[in-house]
């Protein structure tokens, strides 16, 4: 079966996972930077909207710092009623946090997409859905996505092959994503063709692609070209070209130079 470009999947990324769900706002962890605003009932004097710091703490009036990070807004509301309590400020009190800007929830998406940038993780969590939002993979893109996150001081790098998940329709757990992860799309391999072909260039190549149908996606032969001696450029592990006497079902690598020589009759 033919291979669809993943640019041309990219606006039915978030129908192919119909299953997928968003993390609600309030379920989050709040880290530093993000910006919230805190009121309490029948209390306006106690209204606040403050950023957390770089050491994870607000203050508020009447109990001074408290820390926040890594706490989701239920769990805020509680710590803070809890101080206004054990302070004797207000009995009873009704807490509500609300994150107006999310800053320490965000993933970074780099490389061949439309739309690269900064995203939010309040209303999507996983890779396709921040692939969407980041406009989906563009032409020159790869089927292949690298996935870079750090916890606790170490990096880890996955990679995760758009087509399988898109064809499989199944989006494993663990390409949820976390703030400050960053996805980084590749271009996808390209090769030459050059000599006698309809149209000499520079080509994506697909998966297995062959001899045969790079010829294809050049325009085939002139009337002048020979199908006899073709031969393929490539770069060995050291870096040093070789030239190979190519067969029409040898498989394309990246980087491959295509050459059709001209008829001797």
């Amino acid at each position: 079966m033919k291979k669809i470009a993943i640019w041309m999947m990219a606006p039915l990324l978030a129908l192919v996972l119909g299953t997928a769900t968003a993390a609600p706002q309030n379920d989050l962890a709040l880290g530093s930077g993000d910006v919230v605003k805190i009121s309490v009932y029948n209390n306006p004097d106690l209204s606040l909207e403050t950023r957390v710091s770089a050491n994870g703490a607000i203050t508020f009036p009447l109990i001074g710092q408290v820390s926040v990070a890594g706490l989701s807004s239920a769990a805020a509301e509680k710590k803070i009623a809890a101080a206004l309590v054990s302070g004797n400020f207000v009995k009873n009190p009704q807490v509500n946090v609300l994150v107006t800007s999310l800053q320490s929830q965000q993933v970074s998406v780099l490389g061949q997409v439309l739309r690269p940038g900064r995203f939010p993780l309040d209303g999507s969590r996983n890779l396709l859905d921040v692939l969407a939002l980041a406009g989906g993979v563009a032409a020159e893109g790869g089927d292949q996505v690298t996935i870079l996150r750090t916890a606790d001081g170490k990096t880890t790098k996955q990679v995760v092959d758009l087509t399988d998940v898109i064809r499989s329709g199944d989006q494993p757990a663990n390409l949820d994503l976390n703030g400050n992860d960053v996805v980084y799309i590749e271009r996808a391999p390209r090769f030459y063709i050059y000599g006698e072909v309809q149209r000499p260039g520079i080509f994506r190549i697909e998966r297995s692609m062959t001899v045969l149908q790079a010829l294809a996606a050049g325009g085939g032969l002139t009337p002048r070209g020979t199908e006899r001696g073709l031969r393929i450029k490539r770069r060995d592990a050291t870096g040093k070209i070789e030239i190979i006497e190519a067969k029409y079902d040898d498989l394309v690598r990246a980087d491959d130079v295509l050459y059709v020589r001209e008829s001797l009759f």
